[in-house]
């Protein structure tokens, strides 16, 4: 078995069954970032989940665990890896006692999409929401403000990303899991946002590929 295997089995692997926000990757820029689309009210959400969520245990084995070494050089403050194509995140605690996989949701487009690196500078419970200028040209309708609660975008916690207009955050629109479906931003279940929200600091690396 190698050094590598050997780490991972000593390693405390939780597969997450949701949304996840964050990919690792070259240096592309897109040539606008914004936030997601306002949640859409689901007459039963709970069932959604439990429905969505059986759906991705299905499809478990498309997910792959990964070490850290290829995509950082070291895991001060922990480290988060958002795969876009496997529409996975993979989070490493410091002492690489924690490993978590979660499915996420990405961008829709590349167009959409900002890959390489970044980091959490802010953590916010119950976050507010506001569209960006470029979303609300194309959607006027849409309200200029939305706060905290169930109709909020940004669900129930979000992880503020140096990067202007990104976050990693939960979702009541459970639909979007495992899809394309964001405006930029890197969406998880909220029980899932709630759990990651928990291992990740002010300062932790992020990757988006």
């Amino acid at each position: 078995m190698s050094n590598s295997s050997s780490r991972l089995t000593r390693r405390r692997f939780t597969i997450g069954l949701g949304v996840g926000m964050v990919a690792a990757g070259g240096l592309a820029t897109p040539l606008r970032a914004e936030d997601p689309q306002p949640a859409i009210k689901l007459p039963n959400t709970v069932q959604m989940e439990k429905t969505v969520g059986e759906a991705v245990r299905h499809n478990i084995a498309g997910f792959r665990a990964l070490d850290w070494q290829p995509y950082f050089s070291d895991l001060r403050n922990g480290a988060i890896l958002v795969d876009v194509e496997s529409r996975a995140l993979h989070f490493w605690s410091e002492d690489e006692s924690i490993y978590k996989l979660y499915p996420c949701s990405v961008p829709m487009s590349e167009e959409l999409t900002r890959k390489g690196r970044t980091k959490v500078v802010r953590k916010v419970v119950g976050p507010s929401w506001r569209p960006t200028p470029s979303m609300k040209r194309r959607n006027p309708e849409w309200p200029d403000y939305i706060p905290p609660g169930p109709k909020n975008p940004l669900g129930t916690h979000a992880l503020y990303l140096s990067w202007r207009y990104y976050r990693i955050h939960g979702t009541h629109d459970t639909r979007k899991i495992g899809r394309r479906s964001s405006n930029g931003c890197i969406g998880l279940y909220n029980s899932h946002i709630a759990d990651l929200f928990k291992l990740a600091k002010v300062g932790t690396q992020v990757l988006i590929i």
